[in-house]
């Protein structure tokens, strides 16, 4: 109204006012990706973990400040930087867990400043890791089932039997009792999933539980 002072809340002078001092404030403060990493040093996010962890997180924080800790906020906006981030990245693909450990910990610094209203966008977000696990070394083929029970105790031989023929972790099958098993089925509950499940017994299996039983 005409009796509005200027800069009075809630005139259009006020925030225009207060859009430009937060703007100033921006520029003055002179925040950079080591300001981030600092505060994330400081944020439960990081204390709240295992020591271990958080020598790992250092190791991997020291390598990012080095490399990016002048960084201004700002250029975190930019759509190019996931580019330059992803270049230094790929100086450690000789040893691909390497990169997806710096990867990791750089997404990890950039999403706690995102979630604390710190910076808007996080440019690591999604994707990023080069390293998968490639599990066929250490599937058994009949080849190697046939050496091993060729040189096995009969108890060793048992356990790859049980092993094979549920398909269940080793800390799992430790862990079966008699009472697990009625004659046709075996009744178990998954310590990494907390999940109960019932596996029918073949037949190779199911001659060697009853041996084993009666033994």
């Amino acid at each position: 109204s005409a009796g509005d002072r200027p800069g009075e809340p809630g005139t259009p002078e006020f925030v225009a006012a207060y859009n430009a001092a937060l703007a100033s404030r921006k520029v003055r403060t002179g925040a950079t990706l080591g300001t981030l990493i600092s505060q994330f040093k400081a944020a439960s996010e990081f204390t709240t973990k295992a020591e271990k962890t958080r020598k790992d997180y250092l190791r991997y924080i020291a390598m990012i400040e080095d490399e990016f800790g002048d960084m201004p906020i700002e250029a975190l906006s930019d759509p190019e930087v996931r580019g330059e981030f992803k270049d230094w990245r790929d100086q450690f693909t000789a040893t691909p867990r390497k990169a997806d450990m710096a990867w990791t910990v750089l997404a990890r610094i950039l999403s706690v400043a995102k979630d604390r209203g710190r910076i808007p966008v996080n440019p690591c977000e999604k994707g990023g890791r080069l390293y998968e696990a490639d599990r066929a070394e250490i599937i058994w083929t009949a080849d190697h089932i046939k050496a091993f029970n060729a040189v096995a105790s009969a108890e060793l031989r048992f356990a790859l039997l049980l092993a094979l023929w549920t398909g269940q972790r080793q800390g799992d099958l430790l862990k079966l009792t008699w009472a697990a098993y009625d004659g046709t089925h075996i009744r178990l509950r998954q310590s990494k999933r907390k999940k109960r499940v019932l596996l029918p017994v073949g037949a190779p299996l199911k001659a060697a539980l009853d041996r084993a039983q009666a033994a």
